[in-house]
């Protein structure tokens, strides 16, 4: 870096690297909270279970509904706060037994907010929520699963985001009584000091070897919600043009827009991996620079530009899905700092977004 470059991201810096402990202290606290597992996810009764955010909690929202579906095999559904709250009829029943949970680094966002006060009052429904600040706004609505070493004071979310992904997976694999699930999620959490440093190491050098027009990322269920946020990281931190999509789907029209310029991220789920991997080597084919993010490098990502190995082989694809992201925020750092474009405030944003 150059000695300007050296004072801008500072913030962003830090709470990138300071997420395996942010990770670690959420897990306990979700393996404490048995009262708010059991009250939120444990009920078979509940017959709608939404994860509602906005932005990078919508993200994360989705991969909690992903591995709330599988590892539960009941019903979840992720939704933006605005669908809740200005067109409820459409994506709910009314008359289900629900339980909303909230996503909200902060507790304060407007449309989180008044999506819950939205619905508190209807029969049988019941709102609660997952927060790095449980003097919140959101907290004061009901019970919340607290992050507390989640907290942040830059703009873009980094360690609050994987914190609380691993906070509401644990809680899940407590209800489910998985100690297979428990231990990948100890696994996960044990190894992310690693993931750190290697990502910053491999995102930094895959920055400084080429120049990308367009970065699109690929991933499939509990992937898909870390593809759209890790494309949201680089478009905050350094402005860049970014896509995300379904990686199969992909192929169904949008591949049209791949060439030389292109950076092509494909996050590989371990189920679908011979599936996946056959649209990666299609768009290499295309001309995309390839990068593949998957649990270990082997003779069929041998085609890849770019492997980006975050381990946990054996665990279920859902618990792997947060291991992904040191690499992806290192890569949003990084072009931003190539862009000469400071992480810590990115341009028209506000740590806080309110009506």
């Amino acid at each position: 870096m150059t000695s300007t470059n050296q004072s801008r991201g500072t913030l962003t810096y830090r709470e990138i690297t300071e997420q395996p402990l942010a990770m670690a202290e959420a897990r306990e606290e979700a393996l404490r909270r048995k009262d708010w597992t059991n009250a939120y996810l444990a009920d078979p009764s509940v017959q709608q279970t939404f994860f509602i955010g906005s932005g990078s909690s919508y993200y994360q929202s989705q991969t909690m509904a992903a591995t709330f579906r599988s590892w539960l095999g009941r019903e979840a559904t992720a939704l933006s706060s605005s669908d809740l709250l200005l067109i409820r009829k459409q994506v709910a029943r009314d008359d289900r037994r629900t339980v909303v949970l909230g996503i909200s680094r902060s507790g304060e966002s407007t449309e989180v907010v008044q999506a819950l006060e939205s619905v508190k009052g209807l029969p049988d429904w019941q709102v609660a929520g997952v927060t790095c600040y449980g003097d919140s706004a959101m907290a004061s609505l009901g019970d919340c699963l607290v992050s507390k070493l989640g907290q942040e004071k830059s703009t873009v979310m980094t360690k609050s985001l994987a914190s609380m992904i691993v906070g509401v997976q644990t809680a899940i694999a407590s209800a489910a009584g998985s100690a297979e699930r428990l231990q990948d999620m100890a696994d996960l959490v044990g190894g992310q000091a690693d993931r750190v440093r290697e990502g910053e190491q491999l995102a930094k050098q895959l920055i400084e070897s080429r120049h990308f027009d367009r970065t699109i990322l690929l991933g499939l269920g509990a992937m898909f919600g870390i593809a759209e946020e890790g494309g949201l990281k680089l478009k905050e931190m350094s402005t860049g043009w970014t896509e995300s999509f379904g990686t199969l789907e992909f192929r169904h029209g949008p591949k049209s827009i791949v060439d030389s310029h292109t950076c092509m991220m494909v996050l590989v789920s371990e189920g679908t991996r011979a599936a996946e991997l056959k649209v990666a080597q299609e768009m290499k084919e295309y001309g995309a620079h390839v990068v593949v993010v998957i649990s270990a490098a082997g003779a069929d990502t041998a085609f890849a530009d770019f492997v980006v190995e975050i381990g946990l082989p054996g665990a279920a694809d859902e618990a792997r899905a947060a291991a992904a992201l040191p690499f992806l925020q290192f890569y949003g750092y990084f072009t931003a700092l190539k862009r000469g474009i400071d992480p810590d405030h990115p341009r028209n944003l506000t740590q806080v977004v309110k009506l």
